[in-house]
């Protein structure tokens, strides 16, 4: 059945309302099942990737930071700092979280395929 034809089905507010309420329970239970798995699953997913990214980044390591700065990983400090050669000679020291995964996933594909 449609949901358009149980919502209509419904008694009218003047009568009996035992039914309504079960219909508006599982209408919200429905929208909160709905938000959960369009919004708040994809988020958590996307953060635990962009934690274990973050996790197994190595010295040596091309990078782009979400600034769109591109650098290599030249050491890691314990403090969540990165430092980041730009340049021969010259280094930035930024945090792990600066680090953005998408762009560096996207730099290292293009460097494979030339």
């Amino acid at each position: 059945m449609n949901i358009l034809n149980i919502l209509l089905m419904a008694p009218q507010a003047g009568g009996q309302g035992g039914g309504n309420s079960y219909i508006s329970f599982l209408f919200f239970g429905g929208m909160i099942l709905v938000m959960w798995l369009f919004m708040i699953r994809p988020q958590t997913k996307k953060a635990k990737l962009q934690k274990q990214f973050i996790d197994n980044l190595k010295e040596g390591d091309k990078i782009v930071t979400i600034a769109g700065i591109h650098g290599k990983v030249k050491k890691m400090n314990d403090n969540n700092t990165v430092v980041v050669e730009v340049s021969p000679g010259t280094n930035f020291t930024i945090e792990r979280s600066a680090i953005s995964m998408e762009y560096t996933q996207t730099q290292q594909k293009a460097a494979e395929t030339k």
